[in-house]
Formats: structure tokens, C-alpha cells, sequence
């Protein structure tokens, strides 16, 4: 018995655990793995973007500040004391006109401030005039340019007082005649516009323009109000004594030399101030730090002005439409320049090609016929593509015993237009283009036409190589 059980005991196998497969685990991870392919794949892969050419122009900013320029004489007074304007600002005066009257002992004043504050109403002109003012100044008023505010007050101020003055006219006079010790009327030696303004810059030439002075960090407007007390010497007044005056903008060289030629010398401009517009004539020149300045002419227009140093202005330049690309498909391709009479129709298709001289084994000259596509057309030239030929082939004249080396090369600018799956250069004219777009004319021969599919990146792609999606 008990030999029996040792048997059994000696039977018995170790049980093994069946294996059980988790298959949410292994689905999970085909999914990993894929996706980790998909990854790699996206960042590997190379990536051609298309572009759909459509109509349209720039939108350029062609605003710009400038500083005005003019003939400018400061007049400065001939004695101390208080000074008596006639004139209103902005009016004309002519040699030996009455400008103002200087008060020693300042006795002018209460009269002047009496009738200042008496009544007097304004003529139909001058209130007019003052109503055109403040709606100018209402347009025009900016909070980052408060000064504007003090300039308006000082012209109201000195226009009241300088109508308070015309009233008195004849006191002031009479007086003057009393005591012509020390009161004196003050007349124009010369002619031009009178202003109660000076900044400094009444000498500025194109010469001594500097770029800082456009940043307006210290630029000074000192207003010269009437009743007030001057010195010997000082500045009373100030004449623009001629109707030319310009305007100067900071601008690109190679823009304004182009600019200048595309408008043969002059362009509309308008000035955001009161959305005047004038012509001008253009001219640019640099000074001695080599910065470079666009210079605008004007003959007219300058008493609307007068009142101002610097100016926002835009240039009205006529917009170049067209095909509107970017320039990021913009590429630049080599070809072959063969003459017309070397090019003829041949082949299966009747396409355009040439005629390559080519030796059999025998040694003996033959011919053979090269497709090739023309991209361009010069007056007795063609623009062949560089593949299906070499430098030294040597062409054969159709029906003729002349012959041609293939030597001579040439430029194009393009794009590489994809509308047959393939990636096929297109020249192209560029009428005008700015940091990231180009205006180039449409319906050219060999060019490019609305709704063409092109390469948006010419970086990317090589030319007639085939488009994936």
C-alpha cells in the first residue's frame, strides 16, 4: 500500500497558469506606435503649399511727416516796451504797412483792454474766418500732440487783441502823434505774410536737415502775443516773403529715385491737416550723415500753411494692380538664349524645338530634333529651358547650312505654376512689391493669369517635379 502511494506521489505535475492575452493592451499599442510613425512622418515630410493668384493691389502706407520749408524773416523790435499788432496772423502786408506799435509806459494798455472787453462784435469775414479755425482744429486735434491746443489758444488770443487794436486805430495814432517819444508805430519794410510765431528753423535749408529734427524732441514753438513786453532786439514778428515753399519727407533712396521717374517728377499729394490736395514736384537729395530726404515743391497754397512746421502728408500714387503674388514663390531660373530662326515645330506633337547636330557611329553628321519649351521672347531671341540642352551644342538653321553654338545664358524671374500637377516656371513682371507681396502684370505672353495655382515656397519644390496631395 504504502509502495503505491510513493508511485502516486511521484505522478504528480506541476500545474501551469494558462496565459491570458489583454487585447485592450495590445490595441493600444498598434495605436501608439502608429501615431508615433504619423509624428515622425509629419515633421520628415516635405511640405509644397499652394497659392491661388488673384487680382489686386498693394496696400502701401504712404503717410508721412514732413517739415516745411520756406523763405522766412524774423523782424525784431526796435525799442523796448509793449507792442500793439494790426495785422491778423496769416494776413498779407505790403512795404510800409502799419505792423505794430511799441508803448514805452504801457499807458496803451487799459485803453486796448477796455475795448477789448466793450462789445465789439465781429465782422461777417473774421467770424467766419474763426469759425473755419476751430473746425479745423477740431479735425485736426490729437491727444499725443497737446501743444496744438496752446498754438490755437495763442491765435484766438492775438486775433481778439488784434481786432481790439484795429478799433483803436485812430487813438493809438493820435496818441502816438502826442508822444512820439514814447510811443511808436512800427511800419513793413518789405512784403509777405505775417505770422507771430518762431521755432528756430526760420533758416532751415535742405542742407541742414538732420533725421532727429522729425522726432520733434526738442523742437520749440515760442508764440508772440500782442500787449505784452518786448526788448530791443527781440523778435516781434515774422514774414514768409515768397509763395514757393516745399515740404521734406525722410525716404528711401532707391524708392525715391524709382518714384521720381515712374511720375516724371511730380505727384498729387494731400494734406491730412485739411485734406487739401496739390501737386508737387519731387526731388530727392541726402545730406551729410547720408540720410536721404524726398523734397516736395509747391508754388501755391502756402499762406494755408503758413502757421505750420511740421506736416502729415500722404503721397497719392497711382496703384499698380495686377496679379498679386507673394514673394516667397518669387524664384530666379538660368536659360539658354537661342535665336528665333533656330527654333521650328517638329516631332509627333508639332511642338516647338531644335534642330542638334549629332554623329551615328559611323562618324557621319546627322540631326536630330529637340523638344523644348520657349519661356520667354526677346526681339530676336527665345528663352530655351537649360535641361534638354548644353553648352557647345551646335544647332542647325531649318532648310539652311548655318549652324549656331549654344553658349550664350540669360535670367528670368518667376514662379513655378502647379496647375498640371507639376511644378513648371512661369516668368513674370513685377510692377511693383513691398516686404511681402508683388504686384506683376497679367496676361503676359508666358506669364501667369488669374486663378493659376502656384507654389506658395519656390523653396520647396524643384522644378517639374510632381505635386502630391
Amino acid at each position: 500500500m504504502a509502495e503505491r502511494n510513493a508511485k502516486n506521489t511521484n505522478k504528480i505535475k506541476k500545474y501551469r497558469k494558462p496565459r491570458n492575452i489583454n487585447l485592450g493592451m495590445v490595441i493600444f499599442g498598434f495605436i501608439f506606435v502608429y501615431i508615433i510613425v504619423c509624428v515622425f512622418l509629419s515633421f520628415t515630410e516635405k511640405r509644397i503649399r499652394g497659392y491661388v493668384v488673384a487680382e489686386g493691389a498693394l496696400s502701401t502706407n504712404n503717410v508721412y511727416k514732413g517739415i516745411v520749408l520756406r523763405k522766412e524773416e524774423v523782424v525784431t523790435g526796435e525799442r523796448t516796451g509793449y507792442v500793439y499788432y494790426y495785422p491778423r496772423e496769416g494776413e498779407r502786408v505790403a512795404v510800409g504797412d502799419l505792423v505794430y506799435t511799441v508803448d514805452e509806459t504801457g499807458q496803451l494798455s487799459d485803453l486796448v483792454e477796455s475795448a477789448a472787453m466793450s462789445g465789439n462784435t465781429l465782422d461777417d469775414a473774421t467770424l467766419s474766418e474763426m469759425k473755419s479755425d476751430l473746425v479745423e482744429f477740431t479735425h485736426s486735434f490729437s491727444p499725443t500732440a497737446f501743444s496744438q491746443t496752446y498754438d490755437f489758444k495763442y491765435n484766438l488770443k492775438n486775433t481778439v487783441l488784434k481786432l481790439a487794436n484795429s478799433v483803436l486805430t485812430g487813438s493809438v495814432s493820435s496818441l502816438a502823434a502826442e508822444n512820439s517819444a514814447i510811443i511808436k508805430d512800427c511800419y513793413s519794410g518789405i512784403s509777405g505774410i505775417v505770422t507771430y510765431w518762431t521755432d528756430g528753423y526760420e533758416d532751415l535749408t535742405e542742407d541742414t536737415v538732420t533725421k532727429s529734427m522729425f522726432e520733434q524732441k526738442d523742437y520749440q514753438k515760442k508764440q508772440l502775443s500782442g500787449n505784452e513786453l518786448i526788448e530791443q532786439g527781440s523778435a516781434v514778428y515774422k514774414l514768409s516773403t515768397s509763395e514757393d515753399w516745399s515740404v521734406v519727407i525722410p525716404f528711401d533712396a532707391e524708392r525715391g529715385a524709382q518714384l521720381v521717374e515712374e511720375e516724371k517728377g511730380f505727384i498729387k499729394v494731400k494734406f491730412l491737416k485739411n485734406q487739401y490736395e496739390s501737386w508737387a514736384e519731387m526731388k530727392m537729395f541726402t545730406n551729410q550723415d547720408g540720410d536721404s530726404f524726398l523734397k516736395l515743391s509747391f508754388n501755391n497754397s502756402m499762406i494755408t500753411f503758413v502757421n505750420d512746421r511740421f506736416l502729415e502728408i500722404e503721397l497719392i500714387i497711382n496703384d499698380e494692380r495686377g496679379l498679386k503674388i507673394p514673394n516667397t514663390s518669387i524664384v530666379e531660373k538660368e536659360f539658354y538664349l537661342v535665336p528665333k530662326a533656330y527654333v521650328t515645330k517638329g516631332g509627333v506633337k508639332g511642338n516647338f524645338g531644335v534642330l542638334r547636330q549629332s554623329y551615328l557611329e559611323d562618324g557621319s553628321v546627322t540631326s536630330e530634333f529637340i523638344e523644348t519649351t520657349i519661356y520667354n521672347e526677346a526681339e530676336e531671341e527665345y528663352y530655351l529651358d537649360t535641361s534638354e540642352l548644353r553648352i557647345g551644342d551646335i544647332l542647325l538653321m531649318p532648310d539652311s547650312a548655318e549652324t549656331q553654338v549654344v553658349s550664350k545664358k540669360a535670367t528670368l524671374i518667376g514662379v513655378y505654376n502647379i496647375n498640371k500637377g507639376y511644378a513648371d516656371f512661369r516668368r513674370i513682371d513685377i510692377l511693383y512689391k513691398n516686404e511681402e507681396y508683388s504686384i506683376v502684370k497679367s496676361n503676359s505672353p508666358y506669364g501667369l493669369n488669374v486663378y493659376d495655382y502656384i507654389v506658395l515656397d519656390a523653396e520647396t519644390v524643384n522644378e517639374n517635379e510632381f505635386m502630391y496631395d
